[in-house]
């Protein structure tokens, strides 16, 4: 089981996801854009945000460890992240899941979030791979992505539901347990 954690920086600190935090998820539903690439806005109303809490975001706390980004100068939810698919075998799992307001974006707030999950994958977990996908047309996130320094692995076709009828082929990346070293340092000189 993944133990329920708090990070922080000076500037950005990861809660565990609790039903407290559901009203400040539900003002990101409005912000339409941040919906383009997935299959629901799981914010849009009051019943799917609680549906999708209770059936989705806490549905294995063996294998994903739900959390809320929180920006630490305004004290504000800025958005929502998760570590899942934890793989305790191949010592691997991804982070995903991520959303962030509009009035975070190109701020602080992505950089010092993928860094605390990082560094907790490999210097807590253990881990030796951490994979992050996102669409194969969502270039935003792609090219934030990258710039962590992740490595692109390539496009795995129809990978994930977006529509009833309709699937996506997502840009997946990967950052090693050998690549953490450089990578922290990279992301510690811009935190």
């Amino acid at each position: 089981m993944l133990k329920q954690i708090s990070l922080g920086t000076d500037k950005v600190r990861l809660e565990p996801l609790s039903r407290e935090h559901l009203p400040h998820l539900r003002k990101f539903g409005e912000q339409t854009e941040l919906w383009s690439w997935v299959l629901d806005n799981y914010c849009q109303t009051d019943n799917k945000l609680v549906h999708w809490f209770e059936q989705n975001a806490q549905f294995d706390p063996d294998v994903q460890l739900p959390l809320v980004i929180i920006d630490q100068h305004s004290n504000e939810v800025a958005g929502s992240t998760r570590l899942f698919r934890l793989h305790k075998t191949n010592l691997s799992a991804e982070i995903g899941h991520t959303f962030i307001g509009k009035q975070w974006q190109r701020s602080h707030i992505n950089t010092h979030a993928k860094y605390l999950l990082l560094k907790h994958a490999f210097e807590t977990l253990g881990l030796v791979r951490v994979q992050l996908r996102t669409h194969e047309h969502n270039q935003a996130s792609r090219t934030a992505i990258a710039r962590l320094g992740a490595q692109f692995e390539g496009i795995m076709m129809k990978d994930q539901r977006v529509a009833p009828n309709a699937f996506r082929n997502s840009a997946q990346f990967t950052i090693t347990d050998d690549m953490w070293p450089g990578v922290k340092n990279k992301l510690q000189g811009w935190l």
